[in-house]
């Protein structure tokens, strides 16, 4: 007799999701992962009395108010709006691409003024067919825009020219003709009070979890005591790369303590200019409204994933989409495995997303 109902590899946010509902229904779950923390990259250490996002900014924002009631169930969401920066040569944007943006750019002063700029540089490029991103983005903002907000922080986070990176990437561009510079459009969004931990801990309560646990160190074993497996690893690893390695592309992280109340006064500045090698700095605090004596600053490296790291972004070109979809045929005939999260369907997600997911299936 198996001991479990669901064996589930990975207590990131799908997988500390799916067994919070599984056990909420009476099922017994067993967790494994191969990291020695719960959380998957939402996972925060404390330095400083400051929780430090450990793999990246993680902002919550949804505009389903089911996942909003259902994240809120388990432990209270600040008011956070994430209102990022961009800075390029020293000198800062707002972002998204406002009219803050537009103003420091050109001075114009009006949504009239900064639609006509625009417009201007799209006749001027001339691009009716785009056949890449860098021909995409020109002919969505013009080439100021492109050039001192887009082409270097795309192609350091991609590794990839803007020339070789395929238009679908950047085809839904925010241009917002307002004051505005809230990132989302979503209706919620902000930081679990007290961090992601909390989360996370609250969703695996009475929960049996192994971390430093890796699945495929002893994949029959792990198999054998469940009648279900939940897989939100790599899909590409769990069928043993039969069909050849999906790419990735992973993040280095330089996290340091500076002496001083507030460095950047935002919680994340993007540096937009290709001469600079890292994508952002993150100042933590500023998640949480931190009054901290001191703060906590982390510098963003994207680089190719190789084996042993971790993989953060699945590269979504058509090489690797078509890759996918075999893969995805695969793990259709695999009737006691459901695969899950940006990993095990090789797809950004979003968090609200992830949950939208989970609470979707019939568990």
């Amino acid at each position: 007799m198996k001991q479990y109902d669901y064996l589930i590899v990975g207590a990131g946010l799908y997988g500390a999701t799916f067994a919070h509902l599984a056990a909420k229904k009476g099922k017994q779950c067993l967790v494994i992962d191969k990291r020695p923390h719960t959380g998957g990259n939402t996972y925060c250490d404390r330095i400083e009395d400051i929780n430090v996002h450990v793999y990246g900014a993680h902002i919550f924002h949804t505009s389903n108010k089911d996942v909003w009631t259902f994240v809120n169930s388990i432990v209270e969401f600040n008011r956070y709006t994430n209102s990022p920066v961009a800075n390029y040569k020293g000198k800062l944007y707002n972002l998204p691409f406002n009219m803050n943006t537009f103003y420091a750019l050109w001075g114009v002063k009006t949504p009239d003024e900064a639609k006509e700029k625009i417009e201007e540089q799209r006749r001027e490029a001339g691009i009716n067919n785009p056949r890449n991103l860098e021909e995409q983005a020109i002919s969505l903002v013009g080439k100021d825009i492109y050039e001192i907000l887009i082409k270097g922080y795309t192609e350091k986070q991609w590794g990839r020219k803007c020339t070789e990176l395929p238009a679908f990437i950047i085809r839904r561009l925010p241009v917002r003709f307002s004051f505005d510079n809230n990132y989302f459009n979503d209706l919620y969004q902000g930081i679990p009070t007290g961090g992601y931990n909390r989360l996370i801990d609250g969703l695996l309560k009475g929960i049996e979890v192994r971390c430093n646990t890796d699945f495929f160190a002893d994949r029959q074993y792990f198999a054998d005591t469940a009648r279900q497996i939940v897989f939100t690893g790599n899909i590409d690893e769990y069928f043993d790369y039969k069909l050849g390695h999906l790419q990735y592309r992973t993040l280095h992280f330089e996290t340091e303590i500076r002496n001083c109340e507030n460095h950047q006064g935002v919680a994340v500045m993007n540096y937009t200019e290709a001469d600079i090698p890292y994508t952002r700095i993150i100042e933590h605090k500023h998640f949480e409204f931190g009054t901290q004596p001191r703060t906590v600053i982390t510098r963003e490296y994207p680089s190719e994933w190789s084996a042993g790291a971790e993989a953060f972004y699945p590269i979504n070109d058509e090489r690797n989409e078509r890759l996918s979809k075999e893969y995805q045929k695969l793990a259709s005939g695999e009737a006691n495995t459901i695969f899950g999260g940006r990993l095990g369907e090789y797809k950004y997600y979003d968090m609200d997303k992830i949950i939208e997911n989970v609470l979707a299936k019939e568990i």
